[in-house]
């Protein structure tokens, strides 16, 4: 494996985490703004890994 792709696996990894914490605290009726940061930079982290997973070659 390469170092690349396992770098964007630990990015997506980290990106679906704070997704899904983001997630349950806006559900959970959190308005606040540590529910938006959640999301957003999970969002970030989940797509940058993808991106870079899918630019790697196998």
């Amino acid at each position: 494996m390469n170092v690349k792709s396992v770098f964007g696996m630990i990015l997506t990894l980290v990106g679906l985490i704070g997704l899904i914490y983001g997630g349950i605290d806006f559900t959970k009726g959190g308005v606040a703004q540590a529910s938006f940061v959640y999301l957003i930079l999970g969002g970030v982290f989940f797509f940058a890994g993808i991106g870079l997973i899918r630019s790697t070659k196998a």
